[in-house]
């Protein structure tokens, strides 16, 4: 009988572990494609989720979801994303886009982006006259909701830059943290759009408190993790010129990776054209990104209306 149940017992152990080990072998998911590098300008590399090596970014490549990306001073990163939406990455920055999610067949989409550091430009698919979906930018001290639009920003010893450009906040002395300040502009289409162009908004949210941004060239800063967003205010022209250089792209590969650390680079004279020259320049950038998801990195992009 005790030979029958020692039997029995190891029997169900072996069962067990039958069904255990193949669990414990599998494979992990592949990383999923959410984008193609479009655009690239000096040092820009990239870090695969889960491994601690840097390598250059390739023009053409995929972006993956939880890549992260880390520019150089003076060097930008343009994405093209699956849904036809852009965002470039500027310099000095690390960002990651942790969230993604798009049916071309139902128009059904989503993203979520981090940014830790350095200066930004997100141009939502809608903004170029096609659907969009929930979008969001997360930084250390804000959550911005996107709904249609183009905006820019900085977070860090940018952001304090571009906010000390702003005599409106210099009088108020703010106390602003270099790792977590952020400042936000909304660069169009606004709710007075004229035209077909479809109007947008940017909701910024900080502190407990959330401020709207519906017109061109409002912003609004936030000067350190957990305090209320100031604004919104009519962004400078010095402002702009401070801000532009940081966002240039330049269809090239990039041939370096970046140091951990860099100084904010370009020049002192800014692009303060409006929305729709910000996008006739990003045309180029998203030619060659349409041509790269064409070739095989993704297969699911509809056609052109």
């Amino acid at each position: 009988m005790r030979t029958f149940q020692a039997a029995h017992r190891a029997t169900a152990i072996v069962a067990a572990l039958s069904l255990i080990v193949p669990v414990a072998a599998a494979p992990p998911a592949p990383a999923t494609p959410v984008g193609v590098n479009a655009a690239i300008r000096h040092q820009v590399g990239i870090r695969s989720a889960g491994t601690g090596q840097l390598r250059p970014a390739v023009l053409r490549a995929p972006v993956m979801l939880n890549d992260e990306v880390r520019t150089g001073s003076a060097s930008q990163l343009q994405i093209l994303l699956r849904d036809r939406s852009t965002f470039t990455v500027g310099a000095n920055a690390r960002v990651a886009i942790d969230r993604f999610a798009y049916d071309p067949a139902t128009n059904v989409r989503s993203t979520g982006i981090q940014v830790a550091r350095g200066a930004f430009r997100f141009m939502s698919g809608r903004a170029l006259n096609h659907p969009s979906g929930p979008a969001s930018v997360r930084t250390p001290a804000a959550s911005i909701g996107i709904r249609g639009t183009i905006f820019e920003g900085a977070v860090g010893a940018d952001a304090i830059g571009l906010a000390n450009a702003q005599p409106s906040l210099a009088a108020l002395h703010l106390k602003a943290d270099p790792l977590t300040a952020t400042f936000v502009v909304l660069r169009g289409p606004g709710a007075a759009t004229q035209g077909d162009a479809r109007p947008g908004a940017i909701d910024v949210t900080a502190g407990g408190a959330t401020v709207t941004l519906d017109r061109p060239d409002m912003a609004v800063f936030v000067p350190s993790a957990g305090a209320a967003p100031v604004g919104p205010f009519a962004v400078t022209p010095r402002a702009l010129t401070l801000l532009q250089p940081l966002l240039r792209t330049v269809p090239a590969a990039g041939t370096a990776v970046p140091t951990e650390s860099g100084a904010g680079g370009g020049s002192d004279t800014g692009d303060r054209r409006g929305w729709p020259a910000l996008i006739v320049a990003a045309i180029p950038a998203i030619l060659l990104g349409l041509v790269a998801l064409g070739s095989g990195h993704d297969e699911s992009l509809p056609a052109s209306p």
